[in-house]
């Protein structure tokens, strides 16, 4: 059975992934207040930890085979050199990494600047870290969603790292349906750059903004 290290375990998208592989893979879930994450499935192990502290994190990513890094905050690509680090260090290869839309001014037409306009001086450390990603010889995916929204649904299409992104909004439910195929299936979408969103949700701005 794969094993798989969720960094950010009591993010929206992580939880939603966490429900949908249980018993498909060995979960360890890290997150900085393990209190917050609620119902742990059965046999998956909780460690409560900070991934920029380097000892706790290389204690949980030492003899894992995926690292799924759900992660944000102004110092994303420090978060992220971090996990590189550790990975690299212990010998494990397959990351998963959940940036954003809009970090290679990808987005194109009235959205784009609109999004750019409401977000552009956030996505620098998204950028930065996905350019740390890259560059970092580990056999990753990066999926950039479009603004994520709580519908109960799984509706979603990919455009690569040089295409121009399409839609507005995708679910959450969607981004984690993909994580969770990537991670019963390690080699799909290995060395990739995904941006992620709802079919047919092009628009000015989310519909809810």
């Amino acid at each position: 059975m794969t094993k798989v290290l969720v960094l950010g375990a009591n993010g929206q998208i992580a939880r939603h992934v966490i429900r949908m592989v249980q018993g498909d893979v060995d979960m360890t879930l890290f997150l900085r207040n393990a209190a917050k994450l609620g119902d742990v499935p059965a046999g998956a192990r909780v460690v409560q930890g900070d991934v920029l502290d380097g000892a706790q994190l290389a204690e949980a990513v030492k003899g894992q085979d995926v690292v799924y890094a759900n992660l944000t905050g102004e110092d994303l690509d420090v978060q992220a050199h971090a996990v590189i680090a550790a990975m690299q260090a212990q010998s494990v290869r397959r990351l998963i990494f959940v940036l954003s839309l809009g970090i290679y001014d990808e987005v194109p037409g009235k959205f784009g600047e609109w999004n750019n306009g409401i977000i552009g001086e956030d996505l620098k450390p998204f950028r930065r870290a996905a350019d740390a990603i890259e560059a970092s010889g580990l056999d990753y995916t990066i999926l950039r969603p479009a603004w994520l929204m709580d519908e109960d649904e799984v509706d979603y299409e990919t455009t690569t790292r040089d295409q121009p992104f399409k839609g507005s909004v995708v679910s959450r439910k969607s981004v984690a349906d993909l994580i969770a195929r990537i991670l019963r299936e390690p080699a799909l979408h290995v060395g990739e750059n995904l941006g992620v969103d709802k079919p047919g949700s092009e628009a000015d701005k989310p519909y809810f903004m």
